[in-house]
């Protein structure tokens, strides 16, 4: 396991200054037992990205042993989805990049993401996230669907189910993702979306609704809203975590 200090180092390798040069785009996913889905969504992200990190918070299965296998590297510390999105995008590896992408272990990436993402920040998009499209069956989730693909694009805020992805000097000058244990995705795109311009790119990502199976639809909507506008009110995340079941 790298040490506390290692783990938030800066990359030592600056990033790409070659303008000719294509974007180098660093895919970070945090993981906690995530065995089972894994292997899909690496394996995708492999075929977008030019380097995959897989920030692992203590799971006891063989995440860390698979990730490892199919050619990912992995950082290892404690839980919460802050803490490992930050200690990924801040892995030294050795390896320059420009853009970094937070992919959820449950989320698969459509074809030619990377090469929508690295046109998007060519552009001059600061960074941005992809529609969604939850993989459950039901007729309910195809409304959801177009629900959260309006909500994208009216408040420029995609979340962190849907791929968010920042330019480095933006990253940089944000200082990062904040160590919350929920709500750091709406913190980081609300930094983003007075940072710059924001790409909501499609095709979609594929997210899984197994918390919205679990829990219940309409209950995990009504849950997911209030903790935004609690939060909207100054409630800190610490407080919210309260009110999930179990975070992720």
């Amino acid at each position: 396991m790298l040490t506390e200090l290692s783990m938030l180092s800066s990359p030592a390798v600056p990033a790409t200054s070659d303008p000719a040069a294509p974007l180098r785009l660093r895919i970070v996913m945090p993981t906690l037992d995530e065995a089972e889905r894994l292997p899909a969504t690496l394996e995708r992200a492999l075929e977008e990205g030019d380097e995959i990190v897989v920030s692992d918070g203590g799971s006891r299965d063989a995440t860390v042993a698979l990730a490892r296998s199919l050619g990912a590297h992995v950082i290892e510390g404690p839980a919460g989805r802050g803490l490992q999105l930050e200690r990924g995008a801040r892995l030294d590896s050795g390896s320059p990049w420009d853009i970094v992408l937070f992919l959820h272990a449950d989320t698969l990436l459509p074809t030619g993401a990377g090469a929508g993402v690295r046109q998007a920040v060519a552009d001059g998009a600061v960074g941005g996230g992809f529609e969604v499209r939850f993989d459950g069956a039901r007729r309910l989730y195809r409304l959801g669907d177009r629900l959260v693909s309006w909500r994208t694009r009216l408040t420029q805020c995609p979340l962190g189910d849907q791929a968010q992805f920042v330019r480095r000097e933006v990253f940089e000058q944000l200082g990062g993702i904040q160590p919350f244990p929920i709500l750091e995705d709406l913190d980081l795109a609300r930094r983003l979306k007075r940072a710059g311009r924001i790409a909501i790119l499609s095709p979609p990502v594929s997210t899984s609704s197994r918390r919205y199976d679990r829990q219940g639809i309409v209950a995990t909507v009504a849950l997911n809203w209030t903790i935004w506008a609690l939060y909207a009110l100054g409630v800190k995340p610490r407080r919210l975590a309260r009110l999930y079941r179990q975070i992720r």
